[in-house]
């Protein structure tokens, strides 16, 4: 776990990635200057937060979210969910405990352990407890 690059704006774990090696973490440099990234430009999302002056979608109403990653996927809006709710430390402190006892971010490409969910309250509750 590389900590230090912590949660995405969106609410994905940075700090658990493995997709791009390059990758200093969405928030770096106040996320303005993104030139290694090449997801930046099309981030709906990170326009959303940035535009509304928030350092991420988990200040706001992720839950109820459905712009860029939320439209479809749950993963991320469930993350910033947990963030909204427990805060950007205990999701860190959670993913590093559950990464110790073996849950995977990205097992093959970016799927992972949370990616195997259809209801995000039940995301959350794997994220806080370790167990399905």
């Amino acid at each position: 776990m590389k900590r230090e690059l912590g949660i995405a704006r969106c609410g994905l774990a940075c700090c658990l990635c493995s997709e791009n090696t390059e990758c200093k973490g969405c928030k770096r440099d106040g996320f303005q200057e993104l030139s290694w990234c090449k997801d930046a430009e099309w981030c709906e999302n990170r326009t959303c937060v940035i535009g509304k002056g928030l350092s991420g979608c988990y200040e706001c109403t992720p839950q109820d979210c459905r712009k860029g990653l939320y439209a479809e996927k749950i993963k991320a809006r469930a993350f910033a969910e947990f963030a909204r709710r427990y805060g950007i430390e205990e999701l860190l402190d959670c993913l590093e405990r559950n990464e110790k006892a073996g849950i995977v971010y990205h097992r093959e490409g970016i799927i992972g352990d949370y990616d195997d969910f259809d209801d995000p309250e039940m995301l959350i509750q794997f994220i806080r407890t370790g167990m399905r």
